[in-house]
């Protein structure tokens, strides 16, 4: 066998496990386990009650790194001090030497809040999209999957948006001091300083990032889920 087979064997290979376990992992659980009353309920415990606690920390990391507005070592326009983070691991340390453990898991009870209620809806959204276009006794085409999750990334998207400006501001709370007491306070102070517009904050471009990355997100599951039944 050529090198180059065997490698492209190999790599092809892991990257099929590596995005199939998710489907394997809830196809274990229904198997093994009478909790659930289905796939979606299975995805959806599954997802509330362990990945939050896994998610918070690196939510929280890319938030503060997406808010430097300056390359590591280089100084603002002003004088000032430039980006503070080296990357993600020197973020996390930053964090966690500043701040503490607790400090890593800054915005997680409302990353909960925002997903919990959203990935049903997400499920539904295209599940609902792929049956009231297909043929009954049919699968859905390729171009009813893309605009099926399309659609249901936009408005599971829309659904959150509310709940991820409060998440964000959570997040980067800490940072200069710190000015909320949890996730009612942050809605409190934010709606008093800025309006119930204040919820609508990145709206549109939620939105619009939803629909092309989750399209592809569906498509390349259905064709996943086929390629290893």
């Amino acid at each position: 066998m050529p090198v180059e087979e065997f490698v492209a064997g190999w790599i092809s290979g892991a990257v099929g496990l590596a995005l199939g376990h998710p489907v394997d992992t809830v196809k274990v659980r229904l198997q093994t386990q009478s909790g659930y009353r289905g796939i979606l309920d299975c995805v959806i415990k599954t997802y509330r009650n362990e990945t939050a606690m896994v998610l918070a920390p690196v939510d929280l990391i890319k938030v503060r790194l997406q808010n430097q507005t300056h390359s590591y070592g280089l100084r603002s326009p002003v004088g000032g001090p430039g980006a503070q983070y080296r990357g993600p691991v020197h973020c996390g340390a930053c964090i966690f030497r500043e701040e503490g453990v607790l400090g890593l898991f800054r915005g997680t009870w409302a990353l909960v809040l925002r997903d919990t209620p959203t990935m049903p809806v997400y499920f539904l959204t295209y599940v609902s999209l792929c049956r009231a276009v297909t043929a009954p006794g049919r699968e859905p085409g390729p171009m009813t999957v893309f605009i099926a999750g399309g659609c249901a990334g936009a408005v599971s998207w829309a659904l959150a948006t509310p709940m991820d400006v409060i998440k964000a501001r959570l997040q980067m709370d800490g940072v200069k001091g710190v000015s909320y007491h949890g996730v009612l306070d942050c809605i409190r102070i934010s709606v008093r300083h800025e309006g119930p517009q204040v919820f609508l904050k990145g709206l549109a471009l939620n939105s619009i990032r939803a629909f092309p990355v989750n399209a592809v997100t569906f498509l390349s599951y259905e064709n996943i889920l086929k390629l290893i039944r």
